[in-house]
């Protein structure tokens, strides 16, 4: 699935433009803005999880205190430390890893509709993974944004 693909490499891009920055620089909210660079990271990781595994029924690979922790409309509230920032950097990866294998593996069989903030209709799998690549650029914008300031 070409989307799979696609998000695999925004992720790999992420890790690459990222790889170089401090933990304090991962952990800089700058003016203006209301989140950082690490939360973004994280936040890709649980919108891919509530979306496509809990609209489908499905406990999915992510711990659900990690998932509610980055969801949409969550923002920083502490500083992450070494070990969990390297944590959500493998988590990048592994979760769409696991996505793959499982859409290849068919685990999917219901989906919950929804509605996303922009109006989009998300009505199946299919669905939602065709809209995480436009979720993962404007985070992947919102990244390369932050790294200016920090």
């Amino acid at each position: 699935m070409i989307q799979l693909t696609n998000i695999n490499r925004i992720r790999q891009n992420i890790l690459n433009i990222t790889k170089d920055l401090s933990d304090a620089q991962l952990n800089k909210i700058p003016a203006g803005f209301n989140n950082n660079i690490i939360w973004n990271i994280a936040h890709l990781s649980a919108v891919l999880q509530r979306i496509c595994y809990v609209r489908s029924g499905l406990a999915g690979h992510v711990e659900v205190a990690f998932s509610e922790e980055f969801k949409n409309g969550t923002r920083p509230t502490r500083d992450l430390t070494e070990i969990e920032i390297k944590t959500i950097k493998e988590l990048l990866m592994t979760s769409i890893e696991h996505l793959e294998i499982d859409v290849a593996s068919s685990l999917f069989v219901n989906y919950e509709a929804w509605n996303t903030s922009i109006g989009i209709e998300i009505n199946s799998l299919s669905n939602a993974i065709a809209f995480l690549p436009y979720h993962e650029g404007l985070h992947a914008g919102a990244i390369l944004a932050i790294k200016k300031l920090v």
